[in-house]
Order: C-alpha cells, then structure tokens, then sequence
C-alpha cells in the first residue's frame, strides 16, 4: 500500500509573528541588562535553535520552515527589535544556509537536516591585517587522511555560538571555504571583539592550530581578488540582513521612546506635575522616529522581494548577469537611506527625555551604538559611489574581497581591490 506524502504549506507572515512573539519579548526582557553587564545572549540563541528560528528558511522536506526571503527577513527584522545582537550572531548562519539551497543535491542532503537539527554555523573569513588577505593555509594531512587548517581570522561573528565554523582558507590551487567543528582540536574561540556597539555578537578572533579538516570539509572554491559582483546573490543577501537589524533597532528606538514618554510626569520649562505625552514637541518626535522606523522596515521589504524575485529566476534559468547587477545596485540604494534613517532615529530619542534619558539604566545610548556600529560594517561612501558609476557609465559594482594570495596586488588584468574596504568585515 502506498503511502501518501504531505506537503506543508509556507506559514503566512500572521503564523510566523505568533510562533517566535513569546520568544523575541523574553529576548527583549533582558536586553538592556545584557548590554551593560556584557552578558553573552548563550540562553537566546538556544531558544532560537530550539524553536525553529535557524531553520526558518530550511525547505520543509529537509525538516526546516520552508519560509520566503521576504518573511526570513521579516523575522530577522523583529528579532533585532528585541536584541539585535542576535540577528548579527546568525548572519553567517543564515547565509550558509542560503548558499546550501542550490548546488550540490549530496552537499543539501549532508548538511540541510543538521541546520535544520539546530545546529548553526559562525564565519571566519575576514582577518585584521594592513592587508587584505587571506593568510590561513589548508595543507594535505601527512598522514594522507584530509587536510591541515593553520592560521587565525578576526571578525568571526557567530562562532561563539555556533556549531560550526565556515573557515576562508587557501591551499596550493585557489580561496577555499572549509568547515570545521568549533570544538575540534585545535580551534580557540576568542571573545576579544571591543567594538563599541554589536557587543555581544562574539566578532572576535578565531584561531585554527594544526586542526583537521576531513575531505568532506571542503565545501566550495572561489578566488578572493576577482569581482564578486554580478554573480552572485550572496553579497546582496548578507547586505540585506544588516539593513532588517538596522529596522529592528529603529522598531526598537520608537517602543523604547514611547514607553519612556509615557512613564514621565514632568517636563521641561512646565512647574508641577505635566505629561509630556500631551506636548505637541514630544508628540512630533515620536512622530518623526516612527515615521523613520516605517521607513527603513518598508525599504528592507522591498528588497527582500528583489532578493526573492532572483532567486525564483535563478531557480528556473532565468536570471541574467544584469538581474544581478542591479539587485546590488538595489541594496546599495537601500543601504544609503537606512543607514541615515536608524542613525537619526537613535539620536532623536533623547529628545523627548532630556538628561534623564541618558540614564545608564535605560541604555538608550545602546541603539545608537549598534546602529553606528552595523552601519560601519561596510563604506557607504564607496557604495554610493559605485551607484553613480553604474547609473552614469554602466559600469557594475566591482567588490573583492581579497588580494591574490601572497602578493600585494590584484592579479594582472584585474582592478585593485579598493583600498577603503581593506580592513572592514564582510
């Protein structure tokens, strides 16, 4: 007798908010205090696990929800609204994910189930160096069983956290990424990221001594000094997860800002009890951070649906090297606005509180820091640069993320990588 295979349908956005809204308000409950005794969020980030929330965007028959981009980065945005060290945490998870969605149907069936299990994977790609490059060796094991991965990243975002680790690398043929266990022999996690902001996200250096790495380690090649523009989804993708924790922090600022007028029975300039809910100055503020907020969350939408409307033509042969471009092109549109929104954003809050806003027990100062530190991930200035270039001459975006390993410039016939993006985290 046969048996019949039920397929689930895609939850709808209203399933979705309902399933993760108890786990993103006990997220945000403890937020505040975390920023300021630097409490690393290990507890959340095994709630997300448990819950399903890695494995969002995991086709349902390989165990996962089986959610759209647009609603991924829905959830992304509201989970940053609680804590948004926490979508910055499962960045790299999420785009490894992504990039095991098409491909190699064994490397799908290998690693698909364990994601969608709860196991997640932090990144170690970019390193500190007055130099762009990627200086971590992959060797073959003298034993003849595998390889050996020497050397040290920095910015390694998530692998705190994480199960395992996706490891940039170089042997003898090209850029290579590995994975690796991150309580394999030989791996030092360190918490030693001293941004001012994004302080919990375990951003720091990750070291690999003499560690192995079985054949199936090797998951793809690449080279780091040739244009990853127009190829690829991958650059837009991991752009685009900055700009829902951006969103989110800007939700944030608003519910933060409204709870805090409320609570106030006295303003400035005004003798005796008053409510400032009820000044015209106070009400336009919040109405200036809400109106921000909606913006920038209106704006990831909809690049989040540009995102999607690739990847199903992607899917069924029909994207071109145009539809790339200007998908990127997109997100660096998106990323001007956003980022100048969530900033003011942040800096408006304070004035609906005066001084008492700055109260080290609010940590309203925390939204700002976090912005200003996501928005310096990578150079707005260079990418509206890189719009005009396109708009005015046609000239795609032309992004490495590494110089030819071992030397000190691109290879011959290619550009330079630009030097404003040399030190700066993927």
């Amino acid at each position: 007798m046969e048996q019949s295979v039920t397929v689930k349908q895609q939850p709808s956005d209203v399933e979705l908010d309902a399933r993760y809204a108890d786990i993103f308000e006990r997220i945000a409950q403890g937020a505040a205090q975390r920023e300021q005794k630097r409490e690393l969020p290990h507890e959340a980030v095994r709630w997300l696990k448990e819950s399903g929330f890695t494995s969002l965007r995991i086709p349902q028959e390989y165990g996962g929800g089986g959610a759209s981009l647009p609603q991924v980065f829905r959830q992304l945005t509201r989970l940053a609204r609680a804590d948004s060290n926490l979508p910055q945490i499962l960045r790299a998870h999420f785009r490894f994910v992504e990039t095991r969605l098409e491909g190699d149907e064994a490397l799908r069936q290998y690693w698909l189930p364990r994601l969608a299990a709860g196991e997640t994977v932090g990144s170690a790609v970019s390193e500190r160096r007055g130099s762009t490059e990627n200086t971590v060796l992959l060797t073959p094991d003298p034993s003849g069983s595998g390889y050996r991965l020497n050397g040290e990243k920095f910015y390694s975002t998530g692998t705190l956290y994480a199960e395992w680790v996706n490891v940039a690398a170089h042997d003898d043929q090209s850029d290579v990424y590995v994975m690796v266990r991150t309580d394999a022999a030989g791996v030092t996690r360190i918490d030693d990221w001293d941004g001012f902001g994004q302080r919990m996200t375990g951003s720091g250096t990750t070291r690999f001594d003499n560690v192995h790495v079985p054949e199936e380690g090797i998951i793809s090649r690449y080279h780091a000094a040739r244009t990853r523009s127009g190829t690829t989804l991958q650059a837009a993708f991991v752009q685009t997860v900055h700009l829902a924790t951006l969103a989110g922090i800007a939700a944030a600022v608003q519910e933060d800002g409204i709870a805090y007028v409320q609570r106030k029975t006295r303003t400035f300039g005004v003798p005796g009890h008053s409510e400032p809910r009820n000044n015209p100055l106070v009400q336009r503020v919040i109405g200036r951070i809400s109106s921000l907020a909606w913006s920038a969350q209106t704006l990831v939408q909809a690049v989040a649906t540009s995102l999607d409307r690739l990847q199903q033509a992607k899917a069924a042969a029909a994207a071109r090297p145009e539809d790339y471009v200007t998908t990127d092109i997109q997100v660096f549109q998106a990323q001007q606005i956003v980022l100048q929104q969530v900033l003011e954003a942040c800096s408006l809050v304070f004035e609906v509180g005066g001084a008492t806003a700055t109260s080290e027990g609010l940590r309203l100062d925390r939204h700002w820091r976090n912005a200003r530190v996501l928005a310096s991930h990578n150079p707005a200035a260079q990418r509206e640069a890189s719009i005009g270039r396109y708009l005015l001459n046609g000239t795609p975006p032309d992004e490495r993320s590494s110089v030819a390993y071992g030397t000190d410039t691109a290879p011959q016939g290619t550009a330079p990588a630009p030097a404003a993006a040399s030190n700066q985290a993927a």
